[in-house]
């Protein structure tokens, strides 16, 4: 991954906390991965549903034509971060620009994310100790961060994007599949942690989804062999996981395969669910 880069805008002057352009104060949404995909278009509807946002990621382009979009259309305000979430320090200087400007987040979306193709042993241990910071560091010093001031307030909001690979037995040599496991375990451990405090957490796990995972993951070839049934539109997969969290549930499977997909692969064995696994993953 390129080095750390970083760049804060739409500084709000302390004590004003970011507002529409009617000067109304609106609540604060913190996204990761906000630059494309499911993180996008969770931007886009917070923004929607009147929250005004913090986008974090690697490229500031995206970020700044993501805040354009809001701007016009909702009339949310954005405060752009960019930061490479593999860099150990990155979550804390995030939680440390939050506490400078004195803004307190409400809604926190953990969806920064990526895979590594092909088996174990196939990339270097730098490769794999990057993908766990991201993976598994980032996310969870982020949250451990953010939970408090929720609590203390009693409202909040956090949205785990996971996946149904979390619940799916897992294919050979990735560890894709387990760092999403335990995402949606802490999930739902920290929503029964939650309980009668105002704050839920909840785990989306999503299915094949047209995004551009599998075009950075490189691909996009063999999963463009699936079947169609097997894949979703990237908005209705967002609205069932913001849907899921303002009800306090542990996990959100959206769209009718996965949800059968899921059930099975908790009533059948294992010796049997692993063949589900599809061809051409099994074969990267």
């Amino acid at each position: 991954m390129a080095p750390s880069t970083r760049r804060v805008d739409s500084k709000p002057k302390p004590g004003q906390g970011v507002r529409d352009a009617s000067d109304r104060p609106r609540p604060l949404a913190l996204v990761t991965g906000a630059s494309a995909g499911l993180g996008r278009e969770l931007s886009l509807l917070l923004a929607q549903r009147g929250y005004d946002l913090v986008v974090v990621a690697r490229r500031e382009d995206r970020l700044t034509a993501l805040k354009q979009e809001v701007a016009t259309k909702f009339g949310a305000r954005t405060k752009v971060v960019v930061e490479d979430l593999s860099h150990a320090a990155a979550p804390r200087r995030i939680l440390e620009e939050l506490r400078s400007a004195k803004l307190e987040v409400e809604y926190l979306v953990n969806n920064a994310g990526y895979g590594l193709d092909g088996r174990f042993l196939t990339h270097q241990w730098s490769e794999h100790a990057q993908f766990l910071q991201v993976m598994v560091g980032s996310w969870l010093q982020l949250t451990h961060g953010l939970l408090p001031t929720m609590v203390r307030k009693g409202h909040g909001r956090v949205l785990n994007v996971s996946s149904l690979a979390s619940l799916c037995p897992e294919p050979p040599g990735s560890l894709y599949s387990p760092v999403k496991c335990l995402m949606t375990a802490t999930s739902r451990a920290l929503r029964m942690d939650l309980l009668h405090t105002g704050v839920h957490c909840t785990a989306l796990c999503p299915g094949f989804t047209y995004t551009e995972f599998h075009d950075v993951l490189g691909n996009r070839k063999a999963m463009n062999a699936l079947p169609r049934f097997m894949w979703q539109e990237a908005r209705p997969v967002c609205l069932a996981g913001l849907d899921g969290a303002e009800r306090n549930k542990a996990v959100v499977v959206p769209g009718a395969f996965n949800k059968t997909a899921s059930f099975l692969c908790r009533v059948l064995p294992y010796s049997l669910t692993s063949k589900l696994i599809p061809k051409s993953v099994m074969e990267r």
